[in-house]
């Protein structure tokens, strides 16, 4: 289940960096332009930019963090293989410590060993279950994917709409998105609401205000 829930939450940031990142770039270039084709092009590039990206950083993150599982997870077999009491007593001094008496935690240590001496050892000591390693393919496609979920809707208000609304839909469009996972992400985490959609939202509007006023500056003096 926790694996589950911190995919949950992973996908639910990376649909939020698709919103804010995507609707301040096109609200960006709307409020500098009223051709609608430069608005069109810097958002198709900053969504296939924002994904590469995403993917990118997940990849090269995960798999950082997979190298040295593995290098904890060989060191642990080594040791077990050169020093079996030793790391059998250091198994049961762990229980010990988590409150268990010395006897119960030596037969704890004991049954735990006989199954699987690995697996034991990673789970007390490294926190590490060696079948739920992370796979960096799987974290680069699934952040790629909620970065592109996330930049739909701001992409969809911006060029779908009248010229006349479409920077105030946007805006909305994208702040109501915006509302949506900080709530979702708070309750994941199991924490009150209205503070994270508070903070989401007023950071995006933030974001979307600064680009559209440098658009506005802007506009007059550059031809996109």
């Amino acid at each position: 289940m926790a694996p589950r829930l911190n995919w949950l939450r992973a996908g639910v940031l990376g649909a939020n960096d698709g919103i804010v990142s995507i609707a301040a770039l096109v609200v960006g270039v709307a409020a500098a332009t009223d051709d609608p084709m430069p608005v069109l092009v810097a958002g198709t590039a900053g969504i296939i930019a924002g994904a590469l990206s995403m993917a990118l950083g997940e990849y090269v993150s995960v798999s950082s963090q997979r190298d040295s599982e593995a290098a904890l997870i060989g060191r642990e077999r080594q040791e077990l293989r050169d020093h079996p009491e030793a790391e059998l007593q250091e198994l049961a001094d762990i229980y010990q410590a988590k409150g268990l008496s010395k006897s119960t935690a030596a037969r704890v240590a004991k049954e735990l060993t006989a199954r699987d001496p690995v697996a034991a050892h990673l789970e007390a000591e490294l926190g590490i279950d060696e079948r739920q390693l992370t796979n960096p393919w799987h974290a680069a496609i699934s952040s790629a994917l909620a970065f592109l979920a996330g930049a739909v809707l701001p992409m969809l208000a911006i060029t779908l709409s009248d010229p006349s609304v479409q920077i105030p839909l946007t805006f909305a469009a994208s702040l109501v998105a915006l509302a949506l996972t900080g709530g979702i992400g708070a309750y994941l985490g199991q924490s009150p609401l209205l503070r994270p959609i508070l903070r989401v939202t007023a950071g995006g509007a933030l974001a979307l205000a600064i680009t559209w006023g440098i658009g506005s500056l802007l506009g007059g003096g550059v031809h996109l």
